[in-house]
């Protein structure tokens, strides 16, 4: 038989898996991967069929259940091809999501998109979509990224009255005479710092001059 018939003949076969499970924690019953898997496992045999998975891709990252705890959530996206005798193949892609505290989420993502791709292929109807393993961790929100603090902007130089006005990188003494620089007092009335003197100073004349040199050298 070619993989179509084979598939027909699976579906004629009527399998049934039962909710038999209890998940505990959230309160609900489901259809645990190896019922599933006990329940095909024949049927596949019988019609001569079987399944090669392909992962397609993979997303993970690290999530904390309400209890503080590291948990490991994975998703998987999975290509499975159904093998006749013949050669003919039929695909199916599935998508299987798992947590897990240790090293078994990506094994529950794959029980999970194994066990949607036969429903789904074989026409397996579900009662209840929450469909998943014993073990469902209660996940808590997600963290938002803190945004950064927005830079404030240095105020623009002014030369209102005053030709030294501005903002710059202290220094301690005029490179002319050697005088130290102090902050004083503007024409306009403002405390001009050392820093808007320096600006200024090397703005206008290349380098850092005090008061008196500057009269010096514009004459």
């Amino acid at each position: 038989m070619n993989i179509y018939e084979s598939i027909t003949a699976i579906l004629g076969e009527k399998a049934a898996v039962k909710k038999d499970k209890v998940n505990s924690a959230q309160n609900y019953k489901f259809r645990g991967i190896d019922d599933v898997m006990n329940t095909f496992n024949p049927l596949l045999a019988k019609h001569k069929v079987f399944v090669v998975p392909t992962v397609l891709n993979m997303e993970r990252e690290e999530r904390q259940n309400t209890k503080g705890n590291t948990l490991l959530y994975t998703i998987l996206t999975v290509q499975y091809t159904f093998f006749a005798e013949d050669g003919t193949s039929v695909t199916a892609v599935a998508i299987g999501e798992g947590m897990d505290t240790g090293d078994k989420s990506v094994n529950k993502a794959m029980s999970a998109a194994y066990k949607y791709a036969l429903f789904q292929t074989f026409c397996i109807p579900t009662e209840e979509m929450i469909d998943s393993e014993q073990d469902s961790p209660e996940v808590a929100p997600k963290k938002q990224a803190k945004k950064p603090a927005p830079k404030e902007e240095p105020p623009a130089p002014s030369d209102d009255d005053d030709p030294l006005y501005g903002e710059g990188t202290p220094a301690e003494r005029c490179e002319e005479c050697g005088a130290e620089l102090k902050p004083y007092v503007g024409k306009n009335g403002k405390q001009v710092t050392v820093g808007e003197h320096i600006y200024a100073s090397r703005k206008r004349f290349a380098k850092t001059l005090c008061i008196d040199c500057i009269k010096r050298a514009q004459g």
